[in-house]
């Protein structure tokens, strides 16, 4: 047999109360929930005037400010080595030392010679003196000693081609001989460069050739360092221009005193033409239409579409020339779902 289900009288006087708040509060609720629902929420930022920089941006490669194959200028065998590979290395350093026992040993005799010359010498000027011996043995014996220094110069400068030395600061690559290889003039030893400096040959088109000039300030990036600039300036401007793609060519000196840039890279270049004062917005406000640009302008509480003409851009941001005032507030999020007049609710992005 079914058991009945009763309520007692302060349990049906609970619901009933409850209904009735419910049909009281909820026409209120409902229409504040339809105007909320009317309200865009959308992300703005104030527009400001703050510096402005018009760059010229292009892609150069790199190049060592020196560099050259370390070679021998004669051919002997390897006596020493003084180098690693990868080391960085002084001007006059020595890389290399070839075989120099005959050399040396001929440096010696000639020596030895004019000790003895200059003592035969100092003896007939004595004698010169004392009118024991003639101007003509005086002047053979200042030959003779004149013609073994100049021998002496002769060896030791053939000495001096036997050790390869660095001729200017840099970083050695490889090492591609051992000790008691025998080398000949030519056969590359190893390589040295000048990386302190890197020269970086660009284009830029010739409409951009009032804005360049020699020292003038660049900025340089790599991807390898996507966080580091490096700064340069402007080295040489080509004498001509290019008449198949009307550019003409650029070189820049950019310091890399640590190191990290090498020869080869690929790096983008950046050249300030100048700097003004503008007003500034990103490029997420614009909403292009056709062929013009709008955006959408926060004021008092809705989204006024508002025409506005650019100038440059730059990477997130665009100068605006016309149509913007500093101080107003332009939407940067929420674009899509607005239209002119909207209401909207600023939150924050």
């Amino acid at each position: 047999m079914a058991q009945q289900i009763k309520f007692s009288p302060l349990v049906f006087a609970i619901l009933l109360l409850a209904g009735l708040i419910a049909w009281i509060y909820w026409p209120v609720e409902v229409q504040q929930s339809q105007r909320r629902s009317g309200e865009v929420p959308v992300v703005v930022t104030i527009v400001e005037e703050k510096p402005f920089a018009s760059v010229v941006e292009a892609l150069g490669t790199a190049s060592a400010n020196e560099a050259i194959v370390v070679t021998a200028q004669e051919t002997d065998k390897v006596q020493n080595l003084y180098f690693e590979d990868g080391e960085l290395v002084t001007t006059g350093q020595l890389l290399v030392k070839l075989n120099t026992q005959e050399e040396q040993a001929r440096l010696s005799e000639l020596q030895i010679n004019l000790a003895e010359a200059q003592r035969q010498l100092k003896r007939v000027r004595d004698l010169a003196k004392e009118n024991s011996a003639s101007e003509q043995l005086l002047d053979e014996r200042k030959s003779e000693v004149a013609a073994l220094r100049a021998q002496i110069s002769i060896a030791e400068a053939q000495i001096a081609d036997r050790e390869i030395r660095a001729p200017f600061d840099g970083l050695l690559g490889a090492r591609q001989i051992s000790e008691g290889a025998l080398v000949r003039p030519g056969d590359q030893i190893t390589t040295l460069d000048d990386i302190h400096t890197l020269k970086v040959d660009f284009s830029i088109a010739e409409r951009h050739l009032p804005s360049v000039k020699l020292r003038q300030k660049v900025l340089t990036s790599s991807v390898a360092y996507p966080e580091q600039i490096f700064e340069g300036v402007i080295s040489h401007i080509a004498t001509r221009v290019d008449p198949v793609t009307r550019a003409i060519q650029v070189r820049a000196l950019v310091s890399n005193p640590e190191l990290l840039l090498r020869p080869g890279m690929l790096l983008q270049m950046v050249v300030e033409k100048s700097v003004t004062t503008s007003m500034v917005i990103p490029e997420s406000a614009l909403v292009p239409i056709d062929d013009d640009q709008f955006v959408y302008v926060v004021t008092e509480g809705k989204a006024v579409k508002t025409k506005v003409l650019l100038g440059e851009r730059r990477p997130g941001e665009v100068q605006i020339m016309k149509g913007l005032r500093s101080g107003q507030q332009v939407v940067t999020g929420g674009t899509v779902r607005l239209s002119d007049g909207k209401a909207v609710k600023v939150v924050e992005g």
